[in-house]
């Protein structure tokens, strides 16, 4: 497994870290067994990082992790490295309530994570969303009094904009930003990732294949369940999706020109934009992880790059990624 390091303060990791919202919620039914088995070969297979929420399912995915931890080989266990998010606060129905970085709830969050994985420890631990509410310092602040204490190993954010970068690793190092970022979720280039590459602070990128819109799996007929995020995502709606899935079929040529996959293809995308930039792969089967493994075996040269940014241009994309309340919530769009 190719390794890059998470910032310049942070641990080395794998190339590819694997996103497990999804084995939990948001994308419609997930099968349990399957997401354990899927947990488990991506260990084998060299992955390191596994990333996570408090909030996912209100603490079903980390009870999964937890459970995919214990039955795994000791040896690949010990490797895991651990990013989790807090801060989201959700009713028991699935409502969402906003965020909360106090300092009282960012240790509270972490002690619940701590049993629920079964861990003694975070490897990377973030809020969610900047709560604006609470200056960033201090949410910081209090991550970095769990660092001390010896509860979690490094500091990261997720969604932060420049400013709010600046001031949180003014407080404390900080090792990571998680944010999106795909070919067609490129507003990180104009000002953050400038700012993160200025500080030292990595890119853990997610919506890598834009929560399978740039998979190549996607279709016009696809069903959405009801409680699938993408039936009401802005970019998979009536001619976004039209205008969204014909930037698919552009990117297929070019992949179908290197004998790879779309997905592959999309995710080389991203793999190339950086050796500070990990990106973080959605899979919830051994089938799509093996896929989305394969592309750490893709070589884009100069001109296969051209080709893809005829083919998917910066700010092709139909749609906002959020829906606008959602959109609302993101430091890094304002």
């Amino acid at each position: 497994m190719q390794t890059r390091p998470l910032g310049t303060t942070g641990p080395q990791v794998s190339a590819l870290g694997l996103g497990c919202m999804g084995m939990s919620a948001l994308y419609g039914d997930a099968d349990r067994t399957e997401s354990i088995a899927t947990v488990h070969a991506a260990l084998e297979a060299g992955v390191t990082l596994l990333d996570t929420g408090d909030f996912y399912a209100m603490g079903h995915n980390e009870m999964l992790i937890g459970e995919a931890l214990r039955t795994a080989p000791a040896e690949l266990r010990e490797k895991a490295l651990l990013s989790v998010k807090f801060g989201a606060l959700r009713g028991p129905g699935g409502e969402w309530f906003g965020y909360d970085g106090r300092p009282a709830a960012v240790k509270n969050f972490a002690a619940y994570s701590l049993q629920r994985l079964g861990v003694d420890h975070i490897d990377v631990y973030r809020i969610a969303r900047v709560d604006p509410d609470v200056p960033i310092e201090e949410t910081v602040g209090a991550i970095a009094e769990l660092v001390e204490q010896g509860y979690v190993r490094h500091i990261g954010l997720s969604e932060a904009g420049a400013e709010t970068i600046r001031r949180a690793a003014a407080t404390a190092p900080v090792t990571d930003l998680q944010i999106e970022y795909s070919l067609i979720s490129r507003g990180i280039e104009e000002e953050i990732l400038p700012t993160t590459r200025e500080l030292g602070i990595g890119i853990t990128a997610y919506g890598v294949l834009s929560r399978g819109l740039i998979s190549g799996h996607f279709t016009r007929d696809r069903r959405l369940a009801a409680n699938d995020f993408r039936a009401m995502s802005p970019r998979f709606q009536g001619e976004n999706l039209e205008h969204n899935l014909g930037l698919v079929e552009a990117l297929r040529k070019v992949a179908d020109g290197k004998g790879v996959s779309v997905a592959q293809t999309a995710i080389a995308w991203v793999l190339s934009r950086g050796e500070d930039i990990v990106p973080l792969v959605g899979a919830r089967t051994r089938e799509r992880l093996g896929e989305a493994l394969g592309a750490l075996d893709v070589t884009l040269d100069d001109a296969d790059l051209a080709a893809i940014e005829e083919a998917v241009p910066a700010g092709a994309a139909a749609g906002e990624r959020y829906p606008q309340a959602q959109m609302s919530h993101l430091d890094s769009e304002r």
